[in-house]
């Protein structure tokens, strides 16, 4: 049966042309034009998925969000605020109101059909309190670097957040690295605390439950385990078996999990990196930091990890003449490099700036179509792995 999304906006032309654009997509569309109507085609039509503009006279998108959110019929219903209010005190009101996601007009069709497709999935599994099915392995991918600096943990959550939109389906990220965190704040979390917490707990405590409920929820949709900020929180990384115990919760949630895996081979990293069925090694594309990703590699490769499950990307994180190209890097590694991401500081800033992740940010950006090729590839290499 076809979905059902019910759009309350005043404005006669979204109705028609977002309304036209998802019934395209095989949906069943209810319209209201103001709040009021809104509430009671809600409670009538038990929609699947609300799209409620903020600007309406009467009653606005705030409101008409805080009465769904407050009566039991509608409460569970995923709320995708489609409004031109812009400002970041705008999205805050907006998911203080109860909305899932939010959406700046204009949009490209294909970001809003993305942020349809990904309520609707997320409701149906995470809602219900739904498992990946047994049948489906989950695909874990390790990222890692030779030495500090390179931007692993940029890499690893904007190719989640790729790979959610490119598979639409759960992916999760786990910055594992107490003490040394850095996506917390980047995303509105300043002090997180839940990996500490579980790593200072004994292993038969960790409940897959308790690990579910407990990830850090990002309005794009993205699950998070965030690393801590506290310095003296390192020293938790001597606690191996509580954090091969969250693994294996974390791959019992989502078929793809990524792990922030930081930087060199410790033994802990070692252990870890046994779980993965796929190894990102992240490489700069200079002279020094090749020399270290084919050390690395060659360490990867002597504690039997496959050739065919490592690969070593590209990031160029400054704009520099002198820095070497792709081939060259593919020649001094002689290694096969699947893809290159170019720099993107502005955009970087400009996402922190809105507590946000810079592909999804600006999901039509050159840096967004380069980790949309990554996920890709890393979604045929989870289908050969299965």
């Amino acid at each position: 049966m076809a979905k059902k999304i019910l759009i309350i906006d005043d404005d006669l032309d979204t109705l028609r042309l977002v309304g036209a654009m998802l019934q395209r997509q095989g949906y069943q569309i209810v319209v209201a034009s103001n709040g009021e109507q809104g509430l009671s085609q809600a409670r009538s039509e038990g929609p699947d998925l609300i799209l409620v503009d903020i600007m309406m006279p009467a009653m606005d998108g705030y409101e008409v969000t805080r009465r769904l959110r407050n009566n039991p019929q509608t409460a569970d219903i995923p709320i995708l605020m489609f409004t031109a209010k812009t400002q970041l005190d705008d999205k805050v009101s907006g998911f203080e109101s109860g909305a899932d996601d939010y959406l700046t007009k204009p949009t490209h069709p294909a970001e809003l059909q993305a942020h349809v497709k990904a309520l609707l999935a997320r409701s149906s599994r995470w809602k219900t309190g739904a498992v990946v099915p047994e049948e489906k392995a989950p695909f874990t991918i390790g990222v890692l670097a030779a030495r500090g600096g390179q931007g692993v943990t940029t890499l690893a959550v904007n190719l989640a957040r790729s790979l959610m939109t490119a598979v639409q389906a759960e992916v999760i990220m786990a910055e594992l690295r107490p003490g040394m965190g850095t996506l917390g704040p980047d995303l509105g979390e300043p002090d997180p605390k839940v990996l500490t917490s579980f790593l200072q707990a004994k292993p038969e405590e960790l409940s897959q439950q308790r690990v579910k409920d407990n990830l850090y929820v990002h309005d794009t949709g993205l699950r998070l385990l965030l690393g801590s900020v506290q310095p003296q929180d390192a020293i938790l990384l001597n606690a191996t078996a509580q954090f091969e115990t969250i693994i294996n919760r974390l791959t019992s949630l989502a078929p793809y999990l990524i792990l922030d895996l930081g930087s060199g081979l410790p033994q802990l990293t070692q252990k870890l990196i046994k779980k993965c069925q796929h190894i990102i090694v992240v490489v700069e594309p200079t002279t020094n930091s090749v020399l270290h990703a084919k050390a690395l590699i060659a360490d990867l490769m002597e504690l039997d990890i496959n050739k065919r499950r490592i690969s070593p990307i590209v990031v160029n994180r400054i704009r520099s003449d002198t820095q070497l190209n792709a081939t060259q890097v593919q020649e001094k590694l002689d290694f096969a490099v699947p893809a290159v991401i170019m720099p993107f500081p502005e955009l970087i800033y400009r996402a922190m700036q809105m507590k946000t992740i810079p592909v999804a940010y600006q999901p039509d950006t050159q840096t967004a179509q380069q980790f949309a090729k990554l996920a890709a590839f890393m979604f045929e290499r989870a289908q050969l792995e299965k």
